[in-house]
């Protein structure tokens, strides 16, 4: 209710897996984090998913190095395969951002609460996706399009001005 009582972005995820019976194995969950606007279709990373057969998130190509220590930076392999993520480093390794948005493969749903358990952190959403890649295979398809961040209210006068709707 309150900045003082939050969850933190992970357990909020986990509480949400509770209340609606997610962590029985049966189901995919798609978490779609921040304020964003997208101008594309999430259906292409949903397939790319399926097709992996795991747990997925979505990365770009970040040049500016005073945003990439604000973000989740992904180590990925030449298959896709995340090698590693770390959040909000100050040192990143790599240029790829990873945006918060994540498609946990049902066999990984129930796996938030273990993560939480063994001190994930909790207040980034990317925290879990940290973890879980040293726990399961997760996968990083490059995004198809470009995603506007609202955080304010410039950006998101901003984004009213340059925003085509969905293209991709």
């Amino acid at each position: 209710m309150t900045n003082e009582t939050r969850l933190g972005a992970v357990c909020d995820v986990q509480l949400a897996i509770e209340k609606y019976g997610l962590a029985d194995g049966k189901n995919d969950v798609l978490v779609i984090a921040g304020d964003n606007v997208l101008d594309f279709s999430l259906g292409r990373f949903i397939s790319y998913a399926l097709e992996k057969n795991a747990s997925c998130v979505m990365r770009y190509y970040e040049n500016d190095e005073k945003k990439l220590v604000k973000c989740g930076v992904l180590t990925v392999d030449e298959n896709d395969l995340v090698v590693r993520m770390t959040e909000k480093s100050p040192e990143p390794e790599t240029h790829w951002c990873c945006p918060p948005f994540y498609y946990y493969a049902k066999e990984d749903v129930g796996k938030v609460k273990e993560a939480i358990e063994e001190g994930c952190g909790t207040d980034a959403p990317g925290s879990f996706i940290a973890w879980l890649c040293s726990k399961s295979k997760v996968y990083a398809m490059q995004m198809p399009g470009s995603r506007y961040d609202i955080g304010n209210l410039e950006s998101y006068e901003n984004v009213r001005k340059i925003y085509k709707g969905i293209v991709n």
